[in-house]
């Protein structure tokens, strides 16, 4: 089920060819910069939008058993994937790398949804809209979990946490409170009322984000070095870890739905790494993290992997 001029299409996606344009810009030197005013307005752009947008597919959902376990077995993936691989990851990077890693590789990624979406549809396949909600939904837990980690094993904290006093800062950090109030309002928002602010909230939402990923790009670029720096094992945790994650979901789903579609996304979800929520947020809650490793290993590593050979991958694993 291997499409080429899919894969041509994916390649040339805006998003990630802007994200190399930033690099390329610090490569040649050039005076190209985005204002971190506008840079902070847009990642807290891009998460009201994501939550907003969720939140209203999930209000013309119709609930049934299904569709509440798929929603259990998704948010328990984005609990259980940044706690695993949290600890993995403390092996070799320090503690703010670790969490940040591990909240990118546990939440989702929008763009490859996105794509996974065009994928299915380029074999006839329609798909539901509760989905987008449930991907909407997965941002947030694994961005709580892995503040939650950073703060308990942060021993320059360790006299003043507690638990309560960490779960508190978590949930009411500007970016996961923008996030889940957008979700919150979107779900009880009148559609009338939605509709007449959906050219800011869709029609908008690609350009802010390719800027988005043009400054992430600058600041990776500015740092690049330091991916390579930390040797082969970035290169070989963003690939086997999508791979890992992806093929396990493919299979497990089989005792949730039997819908091919859900089960391909939800693979989709597992697998992919967030480049636009958990950057937005990290850039405000874990300025300590460092983007120009957690960045590239999602964007320019597990992104095209899970592109060109994930999906192919997961979608034989569903079928056979």
């Amino acid at each position: 089920m291997f499409n080429i001029d899919l894969l041509f299409e994916n390649l040339t996606n805006p998003a990630l060819l802007f994200f190399i344009l930033g690099i390329l810009a610090v490569c040649v030197k050039s005076d190209l910069e985005i204002p971190p005013t506008t840079s902070k307005f847009i990642s807290l752009y891009l998460l009201f939008s994501i939550g907003f947008r969720g939140g209203q597919e999930l209000a013309h959902e119709n609930f049934n058993h299904e569709v509440i376990w798929i929603i259990i077995f998704c948010l328990l993936i984005s609990i259980v994937i940044p706690i695993v691989y949290f600890f993995i990851l403390r092996t070799k990077f320090n503690i703010f790398d670790s969490g940040a890693i591990a909240a990118s590789y546990g939440s989702v990624s929008a763009v490859t949804f996105i794509t996974a979406v065009s994928y299915l549809e380029g074999m006839q396949y329609t798909t539901h809209g509760y989905m987008v909600a449930i991907m909407a939904l997965m941002e947030s837990p694994a961005i709580i979990i892995s503040l939650l980690l950073v703060s308990i094993f942060n021993k320059n904290d360790v006299k003043n946490f507690s638990k309560s006093s960490v779960l508190k800062h978590s949930l009411t950090n500007g970016s996961i409170f923008l996030l889940l109030g957008s979700l919150v309002i979107g779900f009880i928002a009148s559609e009338k009322q939605a509709l007449g602010i959906s050219p800011f909230t869709n029609d908008l939402f690609k350009g802010f984000l390719v800027i988005f990923l043009l400054e992430m790009g600058i600041t990776s670029g500015k740092k690049l070095k330091t991916l390579f720096n930390y040797g082969i094992y970035p290169l070989i945790f963003a690939i086997v870890i999508p791979l890992i994650n992806g093929c396990l979901v493919a299979f497990l789903s089989e005792f949730i739905t039997e819908d091919i579609t859900n089960r391909f996304l939800m693979s989709i979800l597992a697998a992919g790494a967030s480049y636009i929520a958990v950057p937005a947020a990290m850039k405000n809650a874990l300025p300590e993290s460092n983007p120009s490793l957690y960045l590239p290993m999602a964007l320019a590593i597990t992104f095209p992997f899970n592109i060109t050979i994930g999906f192919p991958i997961y979608y034989f694993i569903i079928n056979y």
